[in-house]
């Protein structure tokens, strides 16, 4: 096939093959891809629900990436998108220039945000937040005299993206083994020790605490703790009570700053607009991306207290740190539209709704079936455990047990993501009805029978 030749209209079979030769996929095994082409290939979607080529629906379990927030098919999006770029499609915010769907979108961000986080730095998406929180940290204690404080304190099984930093500051161990991406200063702590944070040393833990990473290397070389209200990737992993305020406490204890990590939990996906409200704690930054635009358009940003802006906004030469999309126009125009369907449709209360539903849903499994356990709920961020019942221990990796149940919910029309050997993830578009999630428990119902009849 020529190089310049339209593949617009192919058949699927034509597509498969364009895919297998030509699409380098991200995390995804590249071997399996080459010989054996995507899984599926997306046409259109509408609501909870994406086509394949042949038109055949599936509920969209995951909101794709944690991240379609308000459902597929959104024209009000795309004419914003439209209206804009007929405008003007793109402008750089380097050397000052600046654009009114970004200033908008700004100060519309410092209204939403809790406490005084009043300004933002506008990125790509995620891992580029984090990885621009980690460098403000810096330079924040740096304009302040205190250079040394560069460490990151991040916590095991946490997530926050792919550049070199945000992937270092990831507590997955496979991330850092991929091309050498590890580098160092960063730390990983294990999450969840609320004793330990609050300063109870003889808790049989607590060597592995953040509080024991901090006295260990020193808090005037620690920069920041970072970490998701929720661990998404990791697991769906739910803190315990009263840890979060913990960690917010031993920061202010030690002078250190505290990120949250907001990226799946923001705009909604808990049942609060930002996840961090569920414990009404306020962080010194907060990185952002996914639901700011719903997955309508690339764009991510870092709100910032005024205690670390007073900082900034007194450096009197160039800040040498910004991404050619920082404040992108038409991404900032569907942030903003995005923004008002979720609080004109009052989504974040249809979440906290729709929790109720998907927590019976999940308990019904869990009585039903030996094999599920630990289900948990925050909004639409749930997920469940599969244990073999005779041994009450996991089952052996070689079963893949979630990845069975997942594998079987796709063969229904059900989009779910497995997270290691047996944990499975739910994360529905925040438009789903109490009947969808009703079709959806049923789906997998039947899909961890299939898989219990293999046993």
């Amino acid at each position: 096939m020529a190089k310049d030749q339209q593949v617009m209209g192919s058949t699927t079979d034509e597509l498969v093959e364009l895919d297998k030769r030509h699409f380098i996929h991200p995390t995804s095994s590249p071997k399996a891809a080459a010989e054996e082409g995507p899984g599926i290939i997306f046409s259109e979607g509408n609501g909870i629900y994406v086509n394949n080529m042949e038109g055949e629906a599936y509920i969209d379990g995951m909101s794709m990436l944690w991240n379609v927030n308000v459902g597929h098919g959104q024209k009000e999006l795309a004419d914003a998108a439209s209206e804009q770029m007929m405008k003007m499609a793109y402008s750089s915010a380097f050397k000052g220039f600046s654009n009114e769907p970004a200033i908008k979108l700004a100060e519309k961000l410092a209204s939403m945000a809790p406490g005084d986080l009043n300004s933002v730095f506008f990125t790509s998406g995620g891992s580029e937040s984090n990885d621009t929180a980690f460098k403000l940290s810096r330079f924040y204690w740096e304009l302040k005299g205190q250079p040394n404080k560069k460490k990151i304190i991040g916590t095991k099984a946490g997530y926050h993206g792919v550049t070199q930093a945000s992937q270092s500051a990831t507590g997955i161990p496979a991330t850092h083994t991929f091309a050498g991406s590890n580098i160092k200063g960063f730390f990983h702590a294990t999450p969840h020790l609320t004793n330990c944070e609050l300063g109870d040393t003889t808790d049989p833990d607590y060597e592995h605490s953040i509080r024991a990473l901090i006295e260990q290397e020193g808090a005037d070389t620690i920069s920041a703790v970072v970490m998701e209200p929720v661990q998404g990737a990791g697991g769906v992993n739910m803190p315990p009570e009263g840890y979060i305020e913990a960690v917010r406490k031993l920061c202010d204890e030690f002078n250190i700053l505290f990120i949250a990590d907001e990226v799946i939990c923001g705009f909604g996906r808990t049942g609060k607009m930002f996840g961090v409200e569920n414990w009404n704690v306020i962080p010194d930054m907060m990185c952002m991306a996914k639901g700011i635009t719903s997955g309508y358009s690339q764009l991510g940003g870092v709100m910032i207290s005024d205690k670390i802006r007073e900082y900034i906004i007194g450096y009197e030469n160039v800040m040498s740190h910004g991404f050619t999309y920082s404040g992108h126009p038409t991404a900032c125009a569907v942030a903003l539209k995005n923004i008002e369907i979720i609080e004109r449709e009052n989504l974040v209360s249809h979440v906290k709704d729709m929790e109720d539903e998907l927590r019976k849903g999940l308990a019904y499994l869990e009585e039903k079936h030996d094999t599920v356990r630990n289900c948990r709920t925050l909004g639409l961020l749930a997920a469940f455990e599969l244990y073999n019942p005779d041994t009450g221990e996991t089952f052996d990796s070689s079963l893949q047990a979630a990845a069975s149940v997942v594998n079987a919910c796709f063969d229904r029309k059900l989009i779910l993501r497995n997270i290691g050997d047996y944990k499975v993830a739910i994360a529905p578009p925040f438009v789903i009805t109490q009947e969808e999630i009703k079709k959806m428990i049923n789906i997998i119902d039947e899909s961890i029978t299939a898989f219990e009849n293999t046993l």
